[in-house]
This record gives structure tokens, C-alpha cells and sequence, in this order.
């Protein structure tokens, strides 16, 4: 279930950044596609849509997505997708065979590039607070 609710989130996130962050919006530049993340077992699947510089999502399997990426298991894919480091949690999973890729890799490499867009930027006054 926190898979399923991490990659709705996802699709939420990445709709509001290709509205709101130029940026983001650069980077979907030319990219009209569509490409999914989910489980090996096929229990998960949300596919998100990127055209027009926009993206949206929808739950379900597509029919030809450009890059697939698939999790052993939704635990798995939670796990990975929520790590301290994102990059080596990947490749220790591509490497173990947990996550395999379909499709283009730089397309997937494109994608891990994304998601620093996706992160709450944090303010000029918000240095961490030093205990007296």
C-alpha cells in the first residue's frame, strides 16, 4: 500500500512541477512519452504521461511505455525509492537483479534527474537550528 501511495504521490508532485517550476517544465522539453514504474509481480503499476511539458499520471500498466522500471516486490520499491542514496540503492538493485529496466536506460537516467525538482527547495532562513 505505501508503494501504491508513493507513486501516486509521485505523479502528484511531478503534475504540479510541470505546472508551477520552469525549470522542471524545461526538462520535459521535447520529451512526450510515456513511462512506468512497478512491481515484477504486476501487483503495482502507475504509468505517467509527459506531453505538452506537462505530465499526469494514471494507475495501471501502459501499453508501450518508452522505459519501464520494475521492483521485486512494492516492499522493495519503497524501500529503494525512499533511501538515503537513491543512486546506489538503484544500482545495488539492478546489479542484485531486484529492479529491472525495460526500455531506454538514458531515458531512466533522465528520469533519477527529475527528482531533484521534486524536492521542497528550502528557504534562505531555514539553516538548521544549533542546540544551546
Amino acid at each position: 500500500m505505501k508503494f501504491r501511495f508513493l507513486l501516486w504521490m509521485l505523479g502528484r508532485l511531478m503534475a504540479k512541477a510541470s505546472r508551477d517550476n520552469p525549470d522542471f517544465r524545461q526538462q520535459l522539453e521535447g520529451r512526450d512519452m510515456v513511462f512506468q514504474l512497478h512491481t515484477l509481480d504486476g501487483k503495482v503499476a502507475r504509468h505517467f504521461i509527459v506531453a505538452g511539458q506537462r505530465v499526469t499520471s494514471k494507475r495501471g500498466a501502459a501499453k508501450e511505455p518508452a522505459f519501464a522500471i520494475g521492483f521485486r516486490d512494492a516492499a522493495y520499491g519503497f524501500e529503494t525509492m525512499t533511501a538515503k542514496n537513491k543512486q546506489l540503492a538503484f544500482m545495488q538493485g539492478i546489479q542484485n537483479k531486484d529492479i529491472q529496466i525495460q526500455g531506454n536506460p538514458a531515458l531512466v537516467m533522465w528520469f533519477q534527474g527529475l527528482t531533484k525538482y521534486l524536492m521542497p527547495k528550502k528557504k534562505k532562513g531555514d539553516a538548521p537550528k544549533k542546540a544551546a
